[in-house]
């Protein structure tokens, strides 16, 4: 079972009082209905949701809808559900603020349908069971989004999610708009808005563990990154001091960086930073890593002038 159904099923269980339902089947009909002047037909793969929406249409309009199995054009394996609602149409239209009272189509909802908080986030969960999907966060990005055909509808939606400061944002797609939500706080927040408070538990933990997971994968990074840079710094110091040393030059330089060079050759593999705490240790005198770095730069220049000498004379 996929993610988006485990959400859609445990949302579909919910109760509601009868504004929500009326928000809820507005929004799924709108989002998935086809109307005709005759019937408006709903489809969906997810039996759970024909057992919702027969239900409540039940509940508000005293009949049972009709439903059947229909072959799935999309090639998928799985059986596709219709609904038909050819019964008290004018009825049904007009209480889901689908058409108004000339029998027009409204572009966006009415207002009084999503009057409260509550209607608001029961149409967008109508919207959501209706052409909605989340991504499982342990297989791939955090992403989330619900399909629309018209532009008015997409514009609407987006901007009930952003009442909750969703960051929703919408795409153009070739045979329609998809409203969506990118950051894995916001989707989190969505879900909890539309009631999947164990889809919410288990999105979280992923993302915890992902979050934890990358912040080690950067902080090993980090490391491999710090440690190559020793490396790297240590073995230019020593081909330094060998040409010092190849040069008879070591006698150049004074008392303290000989110490210095000393260390290093014995120490090759730790930074500067630890050499000097090594060397304050061992000698009982103080380095500070400005110190060391101070009498590094010296055995640099020195080796340099011998560098210069020998293209010179060559």
């Amino acid at each position: 079972m996929s993610f988006t159904v485990t959400i859609k099923e445990e949302v579909s269980k919910l109760k509601s009082t009868r504004s929500e339902t009326i928000a809820e089947l507005s929004a799924y009909i709108r989002n998935n209905g086809t109307i005709t002047n005759n019937k408006i037909t709903l489809t969906t793969e997810n039996h759970f949701i024909v057992e919702r929406v027969v239900d409540e249409i039940k509940e508000l309009f005293d009949f049972k809808p009709t439903e059947e199995v229909i072959e799935n054009l999309n090639f998928s394996k799985k059986e596709l559900y219709q609904i038909t609602i050819d019964k008290n149409l004018d009825l049904v239209e007009k209480e889901l603020g689908i058409l108004d009272e000339k029998g027009i189509y409204y572009d966006v909802v009415p207002e009084y349908i999503v009057g409260g908080e509550e209607e608001i986030k029961a149409y967008l969960k109508g919207a959501f069971l209706a052409s909605g999907s989340i991504n499982d966060p342990k297989k791939s990005r955090y992403h989330m989004e619900i399909l629309a055909t018209l532009p008015e509808e997409a514009v609407y939606v987006q901007k009930l999610l952003n009442n909750f400061e969703l960051n929703a944002k919408i795409l153009n797609r070739e045979k329609g708009y998809m409203i969506y939500i990118k950051e894995a706080e916001k989707i989190s927040d969505f879900m909890k808005l539309i009631g999947a408070t164990n889809a919410v538990l288990y999105y979280e933990n992923v993302r915890i563990y992902r979050d934890q997971k990358n912040m080690t994968n950067r902080l090993n990074n980090c490391e491999q990154a710090n440690m190559d840079k020793v490396f790297e710094t240590a073995s230019e110091q020593l081909k330094q001091i060998e040409i010092i040393e190849k040069n008879d030059g070591v006698m150049l330089l004074d008392d303290r960086t000989k110490v210095a060079l000393e260390y290093r050759k014995k120490y090759p593999e730790v930074s500067l930073k630890e050499l000097a705490e090594i060397i304050s240790i061992e000698t009982g005198k103080t380095l500070t890593k400005s110190g060391i770095n101070h009498r590094m730069r010296k055995i640099k220049e020195l080796a340099t002038r011998f560098e210069k000498r020998e293209t010179t004379n060559e």
